[in-house]
């Protein structure tokens, strides 16, 4: 992957070594001894609210069919990234958890972070997971959002991208003035998903700062001037926000939205599943920079040391080369692997078959040529999602 990145693999491996020195072997938690591997083998619960396990179950059920005296089968729920922190600290409260992994974007991911529901996996477990040391820079960045809390499993650079279909909109917009233009001559036809529940919405909204030379894209609390204005003027020509980016995807298909906001995999995916139009086009708009995004595996606080063990066993084997390769799926997180040396020849082949049919060959260069930015920290993004449900779009949000 290349492009602008802000922390190499180095810093991250010089940043988690500052902490303390990585533990080769059993490692502690505040519960006690983390063992090498759980006394009896263990049913994991497997929470999912990014969409995850489309990238990732088979590789867990690749490492349970292979290693049966470490986890003896899997239960997989999933709910949304708003409804996790709730799940997780009634658990907590109650002193009964039995979510045993929680797969998540970055808004779950900084929302347990500001509530101190995830359980510090590093440094003390670096030594079990050397995957890590093969991080592509970007998914290196994103690992150190992230900080001690958890372990990036999927990467892709994401967007914002805009989505359309080019007999309905011809001329497409190509600055972010244009947008508000079109918006403004088209009511209701511009639409993006809420931030906290949607990975093209969070981008957008993080991207909004670059593309309109905010005075600072890593301040949404007094660096977004430009930013917020946008949005209210934007807001006064949309109808409503969808809860999730499917809905944003079936609007584009179906009409009654005409651009939306995307990203890589959400261009790619919904075309390899026909919910949108082969057809469909992508743009970028004038001073865009990509914003990046990951899923990262979180372990709640209240966690089993020996759920633990089985936990650490099975991220060291989702971040192999060899199970990183099914993270190319048909599309939903292109590329998708975290780790280097990954090329689409290692996936299988109905990945290979979609991405070949589905994918586009410009994102290549336009990885190479435009930056690559870390999305907000946990605090910031937290603040920036609570004033855009105050302030922007929060009433109107489609439940």
């Amino acid at each position: 992957m290349r492009g602008k990145v802000t922390l190499s693999i180095a810093a991250i491996t010089l940043t988690l070594a500052a902490c303390s020195p990585p533990d080769s072997g059993g490692g502690t938690t505040p519960d006690g001894p983390v063992p090498d591997k759980p006394a009896n083998p263990v049913t994991l619960n497997v929470l999912d609210v990014a969409g995850n396990l489309q990238l990732t179950q088979g590789m867990i059920d690749d490492f349970v069919a292979n290693n049966p005296e470490v986890v003896e089968k899997v239960t997989y729920t999933k709910a949304t990234a708003p409804e996790l922190v709730g799940k997780v600290k009634a658990q907590q409260d109650a002193n009964r958890v039995d979510i045993d992994v929680v797969l998540t974007g970055v808004d779950g991911l900084a929302a347990g972070i500001d509530q101190e529901l995830w359980l510090p996996l590093l440094p003390t477990h670096a030594g079990r997971l050397t995957g890590m040391a093969d991080y592509l820079p970007g998914a290196a960045s994103m690992q150190r959002l992230a900080g001690d809390h958890g372990v990036t499993v999927t990467y892709y650079p994401s967007g914002p991208l805009i989505e359309y279909l080019p007999d309905r909109v011809p001329d497409p917009p190509t600055t972010a003035a244009e947008l508000l233009a079109y918006a403004k001559a088209n009511p209701g036809a511009v639409q993006y998903a809420r931030p906290s529940n949607s990975g093209p919405g969070r981008t957008f909204l993080m991207g909004l700062p670059y593309l309109l030379d905010d005075a600072d894209p890593k301040d949404p609390e007094k660096g977004w001037d430009k930013t917020w204005a946008f949005l209210k003027e934007l807001d006064q020509q949309i109808t409503l926000y969808p809860s999730s980016t499917s809905e944003t995807m079936k609007n584009l298909a179906n009409g009654s939205a005409k651009i939306i906001l995307s990203t890589t995999g959400w261009d790619i995916n919904p075309r390899v599943l026909g919910t949108v139009p082969k057809q469909a086009q992508v743009g970028t708009l004038e001073g865009f920079h990509w914003v990046t995004d990951a899923h990262y595996a979180v372990v709640p606080k209240g966690v089993s040391t020996d759920k633990q063990a089985a936990v650490l066993s099975l991220l060291a084997w989702m971040l192999t080369p060899e199970q990183q390769a099914k993270a190319y799926d048909k599309g939903y997180f292109y590329p998708g692997p975290a780790v280097k040396d990954v090329p689409l020849s290692m996936a299988p082949a109905d990945s290979q078959a979609a991405i070949n049919e589905y994918g586009r060959p410009e994102y290549e260069k336009l990885i190479a040529d435009n930056p690559l930015e870390v999305p907000l920290d946990a605090k910031a993004l937290v603040a920036a999602f609570d004033r855009w449900d105050r302030e922007i779009g929060g009433s109107k949000v489609k439940k």
